[in-house]
């Protein structure tokens, strides 16, 4: 079975993306955080913005198989056909890996789907991904050390830049840390880039425009 929190169509905001149209595929539960605010003092990930607990966002669910979720997720894809575009599916959480396997990626190509996951990186990824994300968070060890975006929220305590970026990820980004310094980090974190250029900024261009 999958929880899914929910499953929506929009644009993309992050990373080497953004800007394309894709469905969100929103897993449920986090192993560094439960979600819930009581709880927030103890979590390894003190900065999460997201709402990942239960089943009742838009599209969202209990999925017995596979196919049944992989169908759920055409289902919102609202692009026209075209020979320059291909279904583009992002499972993100909470933390997908702790329910996204090698069955629900085949599910999801079969539907013509191509699948991107954004992760904290501290689980392995099932086979046929097309696109990995990760998104470390100090205190947590990363296993994930390959893959497509390393997306670093900055700055962080506890995880300056320079101990990820030997890591064998095809793109370097530094994510503005958000909240009521979020200003103030995006000036740092320009200030970063420019002084260490292996890096490159990435925005959350979809709280600036404000789509979900």
């Amino acid at each position: 079975m999958y929880r899914i929190k929910e499953i929506f169509y929009t644009l993309q905001g992050e990373g080497s993306h953004a800007g394309r149209p894709a469905v969100f595929c929103r897993f449920t539960s986090c192993n560094l955080w439960t979600g819930r605010k009581s709880d927030r003092h103890r979590a390894v990930c003190q900065f999460c913005d997201t709402d990942f607990v239960g089943t009742d966002g838009p599209g969202g669910g209990r999925f017995e198989t596979a196919v049944e979720l992989a169908m759920a997720v055409a289902e919102a894809w609202q692009g026209l056909p075209h020979v320059r575009s291909r279904p583009y599916v992002v499972c993100t959480g909470g933390e997908p890996l702790l329910q996204l396997d090698a069955p629900a990626v085949a599910a999801l190509h079969d539907e013509g789907f191509e699948v991107a996951v954004e992760t904290n990186g501290t689980l392995p990824t099932p086979a046929g991904l097309d696109w990995i994300c990760v998104s470390p968070k100090a205190s947590a060890e990363v296993v994930l050390t390959a893959g497509d975006d390393l997306k670093l929220v900055y700055p962080q305590p506890g995880a300056p830049p320079e101990c990820f970026e030997d890591m064998a990820f095809t793109h370097l980004r530094l994510q503005p840390m958000d909240g009521p310094d979020v200003a103030a980090n995006t000036r740092a974190a320009v200030a970063y880039c420019l002084a260490h250029p292996q890096w490159q900024l990435s925005l959350q261009t979809h709280k600036y425009l404000g789509i979900a």
